[in-house]
């Protein structure tokens, strides 16, 4: 990979980062997603919202996804790529899929629900139409840091109540 590629990677991830930490102070799952065409045009910046928006399918992936769509006015967005903090679960790799991206670009693995490389993997699974480039460990220890010390604080107060 061509050192403008990483550089690229590392500032959209940043955003995602950001992102996260958003989710965090609302009290949501830290994950955020951004979504950038293949010119390097932002079309979303997000985090996840299923508690706020009441919406089990309001992950940060889907909601990017779902605002590039309407941005480019079309379901399929060929070229674009997803950056995610977290390894995108089946539901978000799903979509990805339907969406056509090009690549998804995510910071750590999700072993209990990955669907890009560590529970399933969907972006090489030849029995689907379409496979897609996947990078993973972007801004790992970052993303790592940001879910890891939300649910350390979630079980910290549930034990102080």
């Amino acid at each position: 990979m061509d050192i403008e590629v990483q550089m690229n990677d590392l500032f959209y991830m940043a955003m995602a980062l950001d992102e996260a930490r958003k989710a965090a102070r609302m009290d949501e799952v830290p994950v955020g997603a951004v979504l950038v065409d293949g010119e390097g045009s932002i079309l979303a910046r997000t985090h996840n919202q299923p508690i706020s928006l009441c919406d089990p399918s309001a992950h940060a992936e889907m909601l990017a996804i779902r605002t590039g769509g309407e941005r480019v006015g079309n379901y399929r967005l060929t070229g674009a790529t997803l950056y995610s903090t977290i390894e995108p679960c089946i539901m978000c790799m799903g979509g990805v899929i339907h969406a056509r991206l090009s690549r998804v670009v995510f910071g750590a693995l999700d072993p209990k629900w990955g669907a890009a490389g560590s529970l399933y993997d969907f972006a090489s699974d030849a029995r689907l139409n379409h496979t897609l480039e996947v990078v993973s460990g972007v801004c790992e220890n970052e993303a790592t840091e940001i879910i890891r010390d939300f649910f350390r604080n979630k079980r910290s107060k549930k034990c102080q109540t």
